[in-house]
């Protein structure tokens, strides 16, 4: 299975970086992953919304080729750890990788999630998109172990 994982910057805080090293180092035992940090907008004042995500999005489409594009949405679809697993696992048998996409600090750009095969959400419930970073990266270390056999905690 190839995965990629894309997102606009750099996670700032320290705690969340060391976290997300921490589930990419077992990920990538378990799966061909690559994260990729894409040009963030910088120095724009929030009220330019559209202007934030055109940038990031521009960014983020060198990376979407011919790939099966998950976007991380709040209008997407929700699964629990086991059918999120079986849908990896359906999409793994595919020859094209699975390309994640998570969006900035005001999500994704409209033209971004038209491109998705498929809007995943992680939860009713909004984090911030530095925990959801960590919160989706935890949940596909999970799926990929449920996918391999190995035992994780509940």
């Amino acid at each position: 299975m190839n995965l990629k994982i894309l997102w606009p910057g750099k996670t700032k805080d320290g705690d969340f970086r060391r976290l997300q090293g921490f589930y990419l180092e077992r990920i990538q035992q378990l799966a061909n992953c690559k994260l990729m940090e894409t040009k963030e907008a910088r120095g724009i004042e929030e009220k330019f919304a559209d202007r934030i995500k055109e940038i990031e999005a521009q960014a983020l489409e060198k990376y979407l080729k011919d790939d099966y594009i998950i976007c991380l949405s709040d209008e997407g679809s929700e699964m629990n750890s086991f059918d999120f697993a079986r849908f990896l696992e359906k999409g793994g048998a595919s020859s094209r990788p699975i390309t994640f996409v998570v969006g900035g600090f005001l999500g994704l750009a409209d033209r971004i999630l038209k491109k998705a095969d498929f809007l995943l959400s992680l939860s009713k419930m909004t984090f911030s998109h530095e925990l959801s970073r960590v919160v989706f990266l935890e949940q596909l270390y999970r799926s990929l172990t449920i996918l391999s056999g190995k035992p994780y905690a509940k």
